[in-house]
């Protein structure tokens, strides 16, 4: 399908979404903390969240709305305190912020979903945030964007955002989506829709359609989406208590998702941009000079591979490793041998790149030199073929610096 990027594309280049970035004074460094993003016309919504059980008052908010599959108007973001593991104050806190948000803008409560990223266990500091509301309120403007993607970042070292367009099978109608994001730390998604059954420094996502579309299809979209995308991102293997994706369709287009191929092309789409955005995680990782893709094919097993890859992907074994350019692939060896995963070990071949690293379960033979060069290289794959079965899985991961020790060992936003 032909999806053309938009040059600096934000959340707000899709018809009908203005946004606003302030600085409200919740991050000790000064920088933007608050944002606001709004549609102009009820908006269908839907979302994915963290299965973690300590989930942050904001994440219980947002669940409810989209379950309700009721049309909404916006988001209402603060960066430098999580709003987590602070119990029914906290949740009342996070309320407040939706219900003073709407009274500004002459809406309801419920039609405001809201989200928070930083510290976790710090009661939020009411005064600020509504003064950081009412600066949004004030600011929300039609090329909010750019600055919207600035202040939900936390040690992040740049803004995420990229916008598409393409056109509807059915119809030829242009659809446009535009997408930001913020992640560095604490970066290991699993996200899962809000169903009623089974729920499935934190990774949140907006994303934003002018699209028309129902809650169904949208949820169904967005899941397939994470799921190709945000759902396979290592940073350092903790799950955040605020992973939160939300995606809007406010069909301001014109254009309606009505028939397969119409809800293929938007699918397709809108994995492009969450594809995008996840990536773009992983490389501003905390302290990153390594970006790896791993991947194991012919697993007996969809449970397997998966298994075998986040084991490779989670190893700080490996990570510090690769970080220190060191080729030891018995660790790759180790990591998927004990991640559960049944196989042969007499059948395991393993590459850095195209160049063969193990081969029947042993060293295959090519000289250390050549494969500390291609650990040099700022991107590279590690592929691991267990020869048992026809299941395959990846996805992208990073090393671990010194630099990712002092960010943690330091971190107060």
């Amino acid at each position: 399908m032909n999806i053309e990027i938009l040059p600096n594309g934000t959340v707000t280049s899709p018809k009908g979404y203005t946004a606003a970035g302030v600085i409200a004074g919740l991050k000790r460094s000064g920088k933007p903390d608050m944002a606001l993003l709004l549609s102009k016309s009820p908006a269908t919504v839907a979302g994915t969240f963290t299965r973690c059980v300590f989930a942050a008052a904001p994440v219980q908010i947002d669940r409810d709305i989209v379950l309700a599959q009721k049309k909404v108007r916006g988001v209402i973001v603060n960066s430098g305190n999580a709003n987590a593991c602070t119990g029914a104050p906290g949740l009342e806190n996070a309320k407040k912020m939706c219900a003073y948000t709407a009274e500004k803008l002459g809406l309801t409560a419920d039609e405001i979903l809201v989200s928070s990223t930083g510290r976790i266990g710090v009661q939020m500091p009411m005064d600020t945030i509504f003064k950081g509301i009412d600066l949004c309120c004030a600011d929300v403007n039609d090329n909010g964007g750019k600055l919207f993607s600035e202040a939900i970042i936390t040690t992040d070292t740049v803004p995420k955002t990229i916008a598409v367009q393409f056109t509807l099978p059915s119809s030829g109608a242009t659809i446009t989506i535009g997408g930001a994001c913020k992640g560095a730390g604490m970066i290991a998604p699993d996200m899962q829709s809000p169903a009623p059954k089974g729920l499935h420094a934190t990774m949140l996502c907006y994303i934003t359609s002018d699209a028309e579309a129902t809650a169904d299809v949208l949820q169904t979209a967005l899941q397939n989406s994470v799921s190709a995308s945000f759902n396979r991102i290592s940073v350092d293997g903790d799950m955040s208590t605020n992973d939160t994706a939300l995606l809007f369709a406010n069909g301001a287009s014109g254009a309606i998702l009505s028939t397969p191929d119409d809800i293929a092309a938007f699918t397709e789409a809108l994995t492009y941009v969450a594809h995008y955005l996840a990536k773009s995680i992983v490389m501003d990782g905390e302290g990153v000079t390594k970006f790896v893709r791993v991947e194991v094919k012919n697993a007996a097993n969809d449970a397997d591979a998966r298994k075998a890859v986040n084991a490779v992907c989670n190893s700080l074994l490996c990570k510090t490793a690769w970080f220190g350019g060191d080729p030891n692939w018995g660790r790759v060896m180790a990591a998927v041998g004990y991640s559960g995963a049944q196989f042969d070990q007499l059948k395991v071949s393993m590459d850095y790149n195209d160049v063969p690293v193990v081969r029947c379960g042993q060293d295959a033979g090519t000289p250390e030199s050549a494969l500390a060069e291609v650990l040099k290289n700022r991107e590279f794959t590690i592929t691991v073929d267990l020869q048992c079965g026809d299941a395959s899985y990846w996805m992208y991961t990073n090393d671990i610096s010194y630099e990712y020790v002092k960010i943690n060992a330091e971190y107060y936003t």
